[in-house]
């Protein structure tokens, strides 16, 4: 008889071999489920000793009913999905997996960013139809050397990023209420207002987590201020970006073109997703990669065993590694 029950809420990936590796020489019996929107999760789970999460969005009526559970496990870094305050309040730990996928990340805002600036799907759609012309540009390329690239928020996928970008001969200026002006300056980055940020940036890369005060930090007020021949990348959270309002700075020709790992209504968290309900699918000048930014297969596995191990430590009354802890707490 197993002596612990651990749930896996809903996952992508083909098996659940890695956390069973883990968690079933401890007594624990891994049962994989496919709740991703949360719904129900409360009753199909409800004696629990643990859940791993990874899209499903665990509110506080879920939690309630989670009468056993000593600890949830998020699969990733951020905890958006998840109602920590009703957790802690319930006497269940919160973890997160903080150090995976930093290079993932940056090296994927910087593939985006490259595609934008030397226009590349433009150019290989003209071919297609074609026309083979250097004259066949989205917008005037500028030189990677002494461009401006703008990042909003400065945490540790930024600053790994501003390493690789520096080397191409970029200045880097950031966004970041919670970094200091010398923290910065340590990396060649010049700390500077959203504004003035949003003003000067070739290229604006939007890293910041989602919280309430960064809903929506792209908007239509701020992307009025951007260049015209100014590129928006988004590796972050999708609702961190006004969709709407980016639509018709790209439809307008507010400004050149815009490469997103996520739409706001961030598909692979929903069932029956079409590209219809974002109008932004129908533009040539937004592109899209389906939430893969972090994706590699070291990334997936880390991931996996470190959120694995983090209720192992939990389940035998030990500190996890990753704990996460409330705010002012």
């Amino acid at each position: 008889m197993p002596i612990f029950k651990v749930y896996i809420s809903d996952y992508d990936y083909p098996d659940n071999l890695i956390e069973k590796s883990v968690l079933e020489p401890i007594g624990a019996e891994v049962i994989g489920l496919k709740c991703k929107t949360g719904e129900g999760l409360g009753d199909l789970a409800g004696d629990a000793d643990a859940i791993i999460q990874q899209y499903a969005k665990i509110t506080r009526p879920t939690i309630e009913k989670l009468v056993k559970c000593k600890v949830i496990a998020r699969y990733g870094i951020g905890v958006d999905i998840l109602d920590i305050k009703a957790c802690y309040d319930h006497g269940i730990k919160v973890t997160n997996v903080p150090d995976y996928c930093i290079d993932e990340v940056a090296d994927h805002a910087i593939t985006l960013s490259f595609m934008l600036i030397r226009s590349i799907p433009r150019y290989n759609q003209k071919i297609h139809e074609g026309s083979y012309r250097w004259q066949d540009w989205t917008a005037p390329i500028q030189r990677f050397r002494g461009g401006i690239y703008g990042l909003v928020g400065f945490g540790r996928i930024a600053q790994n990023l501003t390493r690789k970008l520096i080397a191409f001969g970029f200045k880097v200026i950031a966004y970041d209420p919670y970094i200091s002006e010398s923290y910065m300056s340590s990396f060649s980055v010049k700390k500077v207002s959203l504004d003035i940020l949003l003003k000067t940036s070739n290229i604006v890369n939007i890293l910041t987590p989602y919280t309430k005060e960064t809903h929506h930090i792209i908007n239509g007020k701020s992307l009025k201020l951007m260049k015209q021949d100014a590129y928006l990348v988004g590796v972050s959270r999708g609702k961190c970006i006004d969709n709407k309002a980016l639509y018709n700075a790209l439809k307008s020709g507010q400004i050149s073109g815009a490469a997103l790992d996520d739409p706001e209504e961030e598909p692979m968290k929903t069932d029956n997703w079409s590209p219809k309900h974002n109008k932004l699918f129908t533009l040539d000048n937004c592109f899209f990669t389906p939430h893969t930014a972090y994706v590699s297969k070291q990334s997936l596995e880390e991931c996996r065993f470190a959120a694995s191990n983090n209720v192992k430590a939990v389940l035998l009354g030990k500190e996890p590694p990753n704990l996460v802890k409330l705010k002012n707490s």
